[in-house]
């Protein structure tokens, strides 16, 4: 059920599995730092993005109660004793860094997104971007073919058809270069068969002996953005998606990459009236003509495709934003107030926002504010000045819900977490670590009324660091397992 319902009790997180971990005292990699992580529909298959500009796929093994697949015994409603468990399926070179010419700039291969397709024909499907191009990628089993059952032992050296052996006769030795033999007495069709200690000949067989994954890119969509792709989203139909970047949102068909139609264009005439910027962009789950896209100034806009072909004209627009108390505004207000990310709830009633302090919970049919407030970075607020001076205050971290609508989750410094329950008269806040220990920095109290300590503390007192940050996580589809990126790593939890 996706709706708020009664306060389910609070989870127990255990750490499950981490691949690519840091060893102590070693050094990464710019390039092998995940920038991007998706669950598919299915859950069976995960994703990660990095800075190299390479996708890693990872699929999902485990099998129980006798090879019953997991998710067989969910729709039994049965429980399973084992925590899901996932192995390297592949990888492939999605982007290369590359120069633009005309503008002397340098485009980055870092994945910024990346979103899975419709799978056909037991194929996987899946477009990547990084700031200036988006790929579409098909990743297939391809089974290894071998010919097989020669009439002749392979390895046995031939010349033009006849096998050089020390016990033929000296006519066979002797060839022509048409295979033919010097010795024009010799019956050359029975005696080349007993020759061979063969009495009949068979056609060789091809088989399949295994097979080896392959990605190939289908369609590349370049071209059409000005400024630097922060989002793409895959829409309901299968058929669409969009993409965009700081002042524009492209309507693409995943079959034709020549051409996109700008649903939404937030260039002015004069740059020096520009105000906001658009930072993030996602598809109504459900309803294929409905989109929202959030803005730095912290406003939600949610359109209809069905009302104009260009939809940025505020009158065509449902706007969400939460007004500050007058007095309270501050040099700092419209940069924390400024959404990094968006989601959509499953059933698409909700959407969920994060801003640098907070994380907010949208009703799409009340305009009038967010119906749930969880505080993330509150006791960071007296070190906004520091966090200026260092960029910090510009760090952009993702957000992510539950399936079933329940619990909402997003990073913080120290590779830490937070997890907050969302259902009507729920307490739950826990603050979880990137570590094989998740626990060792649990807490639990109210998510809206979290005190602030000062100095240079997290929520439990303890030391922050700002260097190792956790920008981007992932919540499975149908289950309480969480995927985040902590610099190299990837780390998987369950509950």
């Amino acid at each position: 059920m996706d709706d708020v319902a009664m306060a389910p009790e609070g989870l127990e997180w255990k750490f499950s599995q981490v691949f690519g971990e840091r060893a102590a005292g070693e050094e990464v990699q710019e390039v092998d730092i995940i920038s991007a992580i998706e669950f598919d529909k299915t859950g069976d298959h995960l994703a990660t993005g990095d800075r190299g500009g390479r996708v890693v796929l990872f699929e999902r093994t485990d099998k129980i109660d006798g090879g019953v697949h997991r998710r067989v015994l969910e729709a039994m409603d049965c429980s399973s004793s084992q925590h899901p468990e996932f192995h390297y399926k592949t990888e492939f070179q999605s982007h290369e860094p590359e120069f633009d010419y005309l503008k002397s700039l340098e485009i980055e291969e870092k994945i910024n997104k990346i979103r899975w397709c419709q799978t056909a024909n037991n194929a996987m499907f899946l477009l990547s971007t990084n700031d200036k191009t988006i790929k579409f990628w098909k990743v297939q089993e391809k089974k290894i073919k071998k010919v097989c059952n020669f009439n002749l032992d392979p390895p046995k050296p031939t010349i033009n058809g006849f096998v050089i052996s020390s016990n033929a006769p000296t006519s066979f030795k002797t060839c022509f270069t048409n295979g033919g033999s010097n010795d024009n007495s010799l019956n050359f069709r029975n005696n080349n068969l007993s020759l061979r200690g063969l009495t009949s000949l068979h056609l060789p067989t091809v088989t399949s002996h295994e097979t080896s994954l392959l990605a190939r890119c289908r369609k590349t969509y370049a071209h059409a953005h000005d400024y630097h792709i922060n989002s793409i989203s895959n829409n309901s139909d299968c058929e669409t998606f969009i993409s965009a970047d700081d002042l524009r949102i492209n309507l693409w068909n995943l079959e034709i990459s020549s051409q996109s139609f700008n649903i939404v264009d937030k260039k002015p005439a004069n740059m020096e009236d520009l105000t906001e910027v658009i930072t993030s962009a996602e598809f109504h789950p459900s309803h294929c003509n409905m989109l929202a896209y959030s803005s730095s100034k912290g406003s939600i806009r949610l359109i209809d495709l069905r009302q104009s072909a260009l939809c940025d004209t505020h009158s065509k627009l449902l706007v969400f934003e939460e007004h500050e108390a007058p007095g309270s505004k501050s040099f700092f207000s419209d940069i924390i107030s400024s959404i990094s990310d968006i989601k959509f709830s499953k059933g698409g009633r909700y959407i969920l926002s994060r801003d640098y302090m907070t994380l907010k919970m949208w009703d799409i049919n009340m305009g009038s504010g967010p119906v749930a407030t969880f505080q993330v970075h509150e006791h960071l607020r007296p070190k906004l000045c520091d966090l200026y001076e260092n960029d910090a205050i510009f760090d952009k971290f993702e957000c992510c819900l539950s399936g079933d609508g329940q619990r909402v989750a997003t990073g913080s410094y120290s590779h830490l977490f937070r997890v907050f329950g969302c259902s009507e008269g729920s307490t739950e806040a826990t603050t979880l670590e990137a570590t094989k220990n998740p626990t060792r920095r649990q807490v639990q109290t109210p998510p809206r009324f979290l005190r602030s300590p000062g100095g240079s503390d997290d929520i439990n007192g303890n030391s922050f660091d700002l260097t190792t940050k956790l920008l981007h996580l992932a919540w499975h589809p149908s289950e309480n397992s969480i995927a985040c990126a902590a610099s190299n790593s990837l780390y998987m939890y369950y509950a």
